[in-house]
């Protein structure tokens, strides 16, 4: 632990996760000296006339041949892309042979609202790995679908990693250790075959190289990196460059429930406008068109409320979405400002 002391500010810093963080790597600790001028107001909620609560942060988009298009804040800050990130972790995956094709597909790269029906895909990628539930080492989880949870408890079950909205990506990474013959325990360690192979995908894909990685909330590692370079992934998977981009895009769009759930933001977005969505944790968002017109979002406090309404509006912004196909998806999942039971207000973006 150590304790800085600059003006009348005292900061102390105490290092997380132990042996592990400190094996995934070491770097400028993230949001250091990062003052708030270099975020931008991207969304306020108004309430009966007033601004009540703004969110900052930064945003980007970049056009097919990688220019970009607009942007507001910086950018070029390092921040975890959280589930954003899981695309190409799928995409390490396909590299390393694990057969995941179609609902499959979808299921590795999904923050999914463990239905019943996501959980049979699971367990289906799990029965192809040939391995059990046990091997799953993310956390023990219920739904968070409220209809599935109830289920679960009715039927006298509890939280399991099954549940949890990342178990499709672990049982991915099972499969893929399987097929190559790796182990499965310590899967989630920096230094095995899979997460080397994810580490090298990332930093192909991205552009950047890695400088700083932390732990995901389901265990596995997360690489820090710009949103640029998200932008610029993501974009590539919305492509279809190659087989894999082309085998995810595909699955993104005809399984889009499996990414999310009925009527959550994604896969609203997915269904209604044909385009790659995918949320992470912490106020994160991208959204990829075909032509790879791409938006990366991060909004500063980690409020995912308004991360859907800025990525849409900023594509609209740059003629990638029609004004009507983005209000479509508005009308399904943006949270709505209540008094009473009637609407007194809105959330809406800031630029």
């Amino acid at each position: 632990m150590t304790t800085t002391q600059t003006g009348a500010v005292t900061t102390t810093q105490t290092p997380v996760g132990g042996e592990r963080a400190a094996a995934l790597g070491s770097g400028t600790e993230l949001g250091s000296g990062t003052e708030l001028g270099s975020w931008s107001e991207l969304a306020v909620l108004e309430r009966s006339g007033m601004i009540e609560s703004r969110h900052f942060g930064s945003a980007v988009v970049i056009g097919p041949a990688g220019a970009i298009l607009r942007q507001l804040g910086d950018p070029t800050a390092l921040i975890y892309p959280r589930s954003t990130m899981k695309p190409l972790q799928a995409i390490a995956a396909l590299r390393a042979g694990a057969p995941l094709a179609g609902v499959r597909l979808a299921l590795g790269t999904a923050s999914h609202s463990g239905s019943a029906e996501h959980v049979a895909v699971v367990r289906d990628i799990l029965a192809a790995a040939g391995v059990d539930e046990d091997a799953l080492a993310c956390p023990a989880d219920l739904p968070s679908d409220g209809a599935s949870r109830a289920a679960v408890l009715a039927a006298g079950g509890a939280a399991a990693p099954v549940y949890m909205n990342c178990s499709g990506k672990h049982a991915a990474f099972l499969l893929a250790c399987t097929v190559n013959e790796w182990p499965t325990d310590g899967y989630l360690e920096p230094g095995h075959p899979l997460q080397a192979l994810i580490r090298s995908t990332v930093e192909e894909f991205t552009g950047e190289p890695i400088v700083h990685s932390g732990v995901d909330g389901c265990g596995a590692p997360v690489h820090a990196m710009s949103l640029t370079a998200l932008a610029r992934a993501i974009g590539r998977v919305a492509r279809g460059e190659d087989p894999h981009t082309a085998a995810l895009a595909g699955a993104f769009l005809a399984h889009a429930w499996a990414i999310d759930g009925p009527g959550r933001a994604n896969t609203v977005t997915i269904d209604t406008l044909g385009i790659i969505a995918k949320l992470g944790a912490e106020g994160v968002m991208v959204m990829g068109c075909g032509d790879g017109t791409t938006v990366a979002v991060k909004i500063l406090d980690g409020s995912l409320r308004a991360a859907t309404l800025v990525a849409l509006e900023l594509l609209v912004s740059v003629g990638a979405v029609e004004r009507s196909d983005a209000d479509a998806v508005l009308d399904q999942t943006l949270e709505r400002v209540l008094g009473g039971g009637d609407s007194v207000g809105s959330i809406r973006v800031a630029f």
